[in-house]
């Protein structure tokens, strides 16, 4: 049993890419609906072809109107080759993006027993990873906006977007006390011209931690996207609670659609069972490898009854 488990982990389900989908009211009344692309953890090596073509497909079949990337898109020192080949046909749909650890420091081998003991500590040992090149691929030729530890306004189908978002929260990357004041400047109210006004907040993390989904909800955020678990990326069959999730996030939320709330308000939170593993443990079990499609609509009476 023991042998038929790692040979289905590690040599099929790994490769059983599945798109997660949800359904939201969260635009105002009257607005055009948004579909959302969330991708996590590629982890990509240049190898791993069949993992480029299948993101490479979802631009024609999902057709998206935003793309959210939280992190963790390399797992080798020649991985944005492979990112590459897997985003470009996303070129032109606004998106956003923030770093994973593994965007700056290639994966390391590690027991992975130690995932048992609660979120890992040790400092990546990999290679630098060529950070700069990677950004540049995303600003410059697929036009997405860096959100680490910032704040901008996207807009697409007429709607302004306000988003923001940290960097790792797991290496304590983040720094939750630069939003208010990026928000603010990016809310200020431009002089002789009118202003759209702001049909949804997002709030973008890498690694789904309390204080950070805690400092997001209270910053107002409509919707909060993160990764970095992998869903657990090993799981009990038919459970609905990870093994581990490598951060303190409850482990019945490291995957899917669930809710946060904090000081009385509670916003939908998304996270992203990712699309990858470390080239260090390849395997997948009862935790499909992922992408997540979130079709966002207008509120109606209904919505609000």
């Amino acid at each position: 049993m023991g042998v038929s488990a790692a040979v289905w982990g590690t040599c099929i389900e790994r490769y059983l890419f599945t798109v997660r989908r949800h359904d939201l009211a969260l635009l105002p009344p009257g607005s055009p609906s948004l579909t959302v692309l969330h991708l996590s953890d590629a982890h990509m090596a240049p190898w791993q072809h069949r993992k480029q073509k299948w993101i490479a497909r979802l631009a024609e079949e999902v057709q998206p109107d935003l793309v959210i990337n939280t992190g963790d898109n390399l797992g080798h020192e020649d991985g944005l080759r492979g990112i590459r080949s897997a985003f470009d046909p996303l070129r032109g749909v606004p998106g956003a993006f923030v770093h994973g650890s593994n965007d700056v420091t290639g994966p390391s081998p590690r027991n992975p027993l130690r995932y048992f003991q609660g979120p890992s500590s040790r400092p990546h040992r990999g290679l630098d990873l060529d950070t700069a090149a990677m950004d540049a691929y995303f600003t410059g030729d697929l036009g997405w906006t860096d959100l680490d530890n910032a704040a901008a306004v996207l807009e697409t189908r007429g709607l302004r977007l306000d988003a923001f978002g940290v960097s790792d929260a797991h290496r304590e990357w983040d720094e939750l006390e630069v939003l208010p004041g990026a928000l603010a400047a990016i809310r200020r109210r431009p002089l002789f011209r009118r202003r759209p006004a702001t049909a949804l907040t997002i709030g973008v993390t890498h690694a789904p931690y309390r204080r950070v989904l805690d400092a997001f909800t209270d910053l107002g955020a409509d919707i909060i996207f993160a990764g970095h678990t992998h869903g657990g990326q090993v799981r009990v069959p038919f459970s609905r609670s990870a093994l581990v999730a490598n951060c303190d996030i409850p482990r019945d939320q490291a995957r899917g659609l669930s809710t946060w709330s904090h000081r009385g308000r509670t916003v939908p939170l998304n996270v992203s069972a990712g699309l990858g593993h470390s080239i260090y443990a390849p395997v997948r079990f009862a935790c499909l490898p992922e992408a997540s499609v979130l079709t966002l609509r207008a509120t109606t009476a209904l919505d609000s009854a």
